[in-house]
């Protein structure tokens, strides 16, 4: 099958810097078999970079298909869609002016900001920083590096205890375009150090427990949407003998690896990965979790978009042990979450609530043992996807850590 995901080799470059001049996001809406069959036949035959769901073979009826289109291919897209009459509207009509219009990084650098996305230098000076003028509260730990080199920095949030504390681990950004994802982790941090001692909830919680964040887990992915591909996805690493580059890291986990939902095509997003774990960030991760096993009480994971709370199974449609309990804490995070801003989010199993995925790290973790285990998928519901507009960043922040609260909330008064 000819899917090619890479756009970087699609774009028009610029120097470096793929562009996406008159590039068009679709969002199609498939009611029949033909429909699906008509997508499918339709990324066969041109690169076509699927927003959502992930991947073509995860096309079914009345499930929104979201897909970035080249402009040498809109008028055969177009064509295909009438011809097949299938009901579309184009969320994007510029791909390169919404990404243009996204952040507003100019020639003048600027310093880290909360409400803005920032780059992997950035964040890797605000680690530094941040950890050094809050050691009471914070101290980090190198896991390891990247594929490319680039450490790998987990920070421990909590007040320091001479006897070890349960914990909940936090990651973001294990998907390179998902920017909303590590704006949210930095958020977080921010939060839970301003506030302790004047909110209540978060003093308990950083009393009685730690927090591991893991700011940026697909750091080479993350720097390279900055610097060379916006629409990049996957992680960065290289095999001799193929032209393709990464894989995808919530594919790598070992949990039903490489079955429903994942594509054993090096080119495609979805790529498994060549074993389990083979991206040396997913083994970082993995390890860390594991050695933490004992203590670690929760893992929630952040990613975007479609604004749903998800929890395993996505590898299978069977339901998890604690199915009962994890919807109960999804739809009071989800309540949470709403009082604010009413932005309304939908709790369930992966392999139902979105689609099939397997590899994925909750479903790893919640396997390990972790019983509260979620994904988030945050703002938006397609408008800009994963352009989210940085005015959107603190909303959604302040949102989402309402909701993340209320889950450690459940999971502290549930420790024993």
């Amino acid at each position: 099958m000819r899917i090619l995901l890479l756009f970087g080799l699609v774009a028009v470059a610029l120097g470096d810097v793929a562009r996406f001049d008159g590039e068009k996001v679709f969002r199609l809406r498939p009611t029949i078999d033909e429909h699906v069959n008509l997508i499918k036949d339709l990324a066969k035959t041109i690169e076509v970079d699927f927003w959502k769901p992930e991947s073509p073979e995860l096309v079914t009826i009345d499930i929104d298909v979201d897909i970035h289109v080249p402009a040498k291919y809109l008028d055969m897209v177009y064509t295909y869609l009438q011809q097949g009459d299938i009901e579309y509207e184009v969320l994007i009509e510029d791909l390169q002016e919404a990404v243009e219009a996204q952040a507003d990084d100019g020639p003048t650098p600027r310093a880290h900001s909360y409400t803005k996305y920032n780059s992997w230098d950035k964040v890797q000076s605000w680690i530094a920083s941040i950890a050094s003028s809050n050691a009471n509260l914070i101290s980090k730990q190198v896991i390891g590096n990247t594929y490319e080199g680039r450490p790998m920095t987990v920070l421990k949030l909590g007040k320091k205890s001479s006897s070890t504390k349960p914990a909940i681990f936090l990651d973001c950004g294990i998907h390179a375009r998902e920017w909303i994802s590590p704006a949210f982790c930095q958020w977080f941090v921010k939060e839970a150090l301003s506030t302790y001692g004047s909110d209540s909830q978060m003093t308990s919680l950083l009393n009685q427990m730690d927090v591991f964040v893991l700011p940026v887990f697909n750091i080479d992915g993350y720097d390279y949407t900055h610097k060379s591909n916006r629409m990049w996805r996957k992680t960065r690493s290289r095999k001799s003998g193929s032209s393709c580059t990464g894989a995808d890291p919530n594919r790598n986990f070992d949990a039903g690896w490489c079955s429903m939902g994942a594509s054993s095509n090096p080119c495609s997003d979805t790529f498994c990965g060549y074993t389990p774990e083979s991206e040396i960030e997913v083994k970082n991760v993995a390890d860390f979790i594991r050695r933490n096993k004992s203590i670690i009480k929760a893992y929630l994971t952040i990613h975007s978009y479609s604004q749903l709370l998800l929890f395993p199974y996505s590898y299978t449609y069977a339901l998890a042990a604690d199915h009962s309990e994890l919807m109960e804490v999804a739809e009071g995070a989800s309540s949470a979450l709403r009082s604010l801003y009413g932005t309304r989010y939908t709790s369930g199993p992966g392999a139902t609530t979105i689609y099939p995925a397997a590899g994925g790290s909750d479903d790893w973790a919640y396997d390990l043992g972790v019983k509260y285990s979620y994904t988030f998928e945050l703002r938006d519901t397609g408008r800009y996807g994963f352009l989210l507009p940085e005015s959107q960043i603190k909303p959604t922040c302040e949102e989402t850590m309402l909701a993340v609260k209320y889950i450690a909330a459940y999971v502290q008064k549930n420790l024993y």
